[in-house]
This record gives C-alpha cells, structure tokens and sequence, in this order.
C-alpha cells in the first residue's frame, strides 16, 4: 500500500513539472511574441519619424527655393521694372532709345525718332517768311527761324522765275502743337500709320523752326505723295540744295530716317551741307554717321 501510493506520488510530481514546463515555454513564446511586436512597433514608429523628418527636410528644401525664388523674384522684378521704367522713359516709337540733342539752335541739328529736342525747347528768331502760303491770317507754323525764312524767301524768288509756284504749308510747330497733331492722326488713322508720317511731340523736326512743308495749286494744297508728280515737286527734287534745303524724307529711305516718303517736307541745313547730301544722295542721317 506504501509502495502504491509513492507511485501515485511520483507520478503526481511528474505531471506538476510537466505543467510548469508547459507554462515557462507559453510564457517565452508570449514574451519573444512582445518583443518582437514592440520592436516592430518600434521600427514603424521609427520609420513613420523617418518619414517626417525626410518629409520636413523636403518641405524645408522646397521652402528653401521658394524663399529664394521668392527673394530673387522681386529683386527681379524690380531690376525689370527700373529697367522697363527706363526704357519707357527713353524708348522711341520703333523701339530704340531716345537722345536728347546737345545744341538744338544747329542749323544741322538732327532730330528724329531717336533723336529729341530738350524740354521747353522753342527757337528765339522765328519769324514769318514773306512766301505765299493758302491762309490768310497769323498761325504758328507760318514761322521760321530767320536764316532759314530768309533763304525759303529765296528759293520761292527761284522757282518763281523758273515759272513754279509754290505755296507754304506748314513750318515751325510747338511741342504742344506738335503733340495734338500726333494724337490726332492716331485716331484717325491708328498709331502705326501715324509714325510713318507724324512724329512724336520733341522728336518733330517742325520744332526746330527749320523744317517747312511746301505744296502747290496743283497738288490742290495737299501734302501727299503724288506732289513729286507736279512741276512743283521736281522743281525742289531738282533744286532745293541750291537754296540751302534738303527732301529730308527721300524715297527708298525709310528704314533709316524712320518716315515713309515725304517730297513736300524741305528741311534747311545751309547750302555748303545741302549741296553735298544732295549730290551724295544721302539722308541727314547718312552725311552725318547717325544711323538707327
């Protein structure tokens, strides 16, 4: 009976430490299972602040080259703007820069569309020529500066006796003037037309009191360019140097004076420059080096 019951006993103890064995295991599984668990959980988390942080360095980045764009940008634009507020102030109409002359009372003075007359310009000696002009009354653009009035009365004195009758139309013109004739042209006939026969106010040759527009009876009074086909208009492709002027706008030279052909428009320069730029067949432009 003894020895029953240590066998009973032994096999109670051996069932107990089976148990324990069964637990210990369970547990180390469990326990193996947490850690790797937090350590996954470890990793994810660090990834995810990985990614954070990357995703903050990029925005960084990024937000780095938008401050600078940001910085360069107005910087940018401000050097354009102080470049375009330049330009605007100085451009002409075909886009080059204006050049204010240095002595505006020369009598070869060259104004054109990239050439201006200074501020508040206005000749001291104009005067009227006694030549015949298609009104009666007083107007401005009657006027001349002397030398030039002197030597148009001169140049009429010699068409007259080669039985040519010329008529004055129109000389020295104020900035003023000169500005409302510009506006007026482009509405009427649009900007682009308007450059090719007006100029802008401070770029007319009309304000140098040295320019004067001469038509005929024949031409109906009309400034255009069937006047060439006139008597009238020959006899000043033919002789105007003689007189001390030029056909300041010739025919085939647009591109470097900037105006389409104008053979009423008589510019005096004195009869020695004349002379020579008529027999070179040249431009003001062209006798002087002023190319556009």
């Amino acid at each position: 009976m003894k020895h029953l019951y240590n066998i009973v006993l032994l096999f109670l103890l051996l069932i107990a430490a089976g148990c324990s064995g069964v637990t210990n295991e369970n547990n180390s599984v469990s326990t193996s299972s947490d850690s790797s668990s937090q350590q996954e959980n470890a990793d994810h988390e660090k990834g995810s602040d990985d990614k954070k942080e990357n995703g903050n360095s990029s925005e960084q980045v990024e937000q780095k080259e938008t401050d600078s764009s940001q910085k360069d940008s107005p910087n940018d634009g401000q050097t354009d703007d102080k470049t375009k507020d330049k330009k605007s102030e100085s451009a002409s109409g075909d886009g080059s820069q204006l050049v204010t002359v240095e002595d505006p009372h020369a009598i070869t003075v060259v104004v054109n569309k990239n050439r201006k007359l200074p501020k508040g310009f206005e000749p001291k000696d104009l005067t009227v020529p006694e030549v015949p002009f298609p009104f009666d009354e007083f107007h401005q653009k009657k006027q001349l500066r002397l030398e030039a009035a002197e030597a148009l009365e001169e140049l009429f004195r010699g068409a007259k006796q080669d039985g040519v009758e010329l008529v004055a139309a129109s000389g020295y013109r104020s900035y003023d003037r000169q500005k409302q004739i510009y506006q007026n042209n482009v509405r009427q006939n649009g900007e682009e037309h308007a450059n090719q026969f007006s100029a802008k106010p401070g770029t007319s040759e009309h304000q140098t009191g040295l320019a004067m527009d001469v038509t005929s009876a024949a031409a109906a009074f009309k400034l255009q360019q069937s006047f060439i086909e006139t008597e009238e208009g020959k006899w000043l492709e033919d002789h105007a140097h003689e007189y001390g002027f030029i056909i300041r706008y010739p025919e085939g030279k647009s591109d470097i004076t900037g105006y389409a052909y104008e053979p009423w428009h008589l510019r005096y320069v004195g009869k020695e420059t004349a002379t020579e730029i008529h027999q070179e067949q040249e431009t003001l432009e062209e006798f002087f080096g002023l190319y556009p």
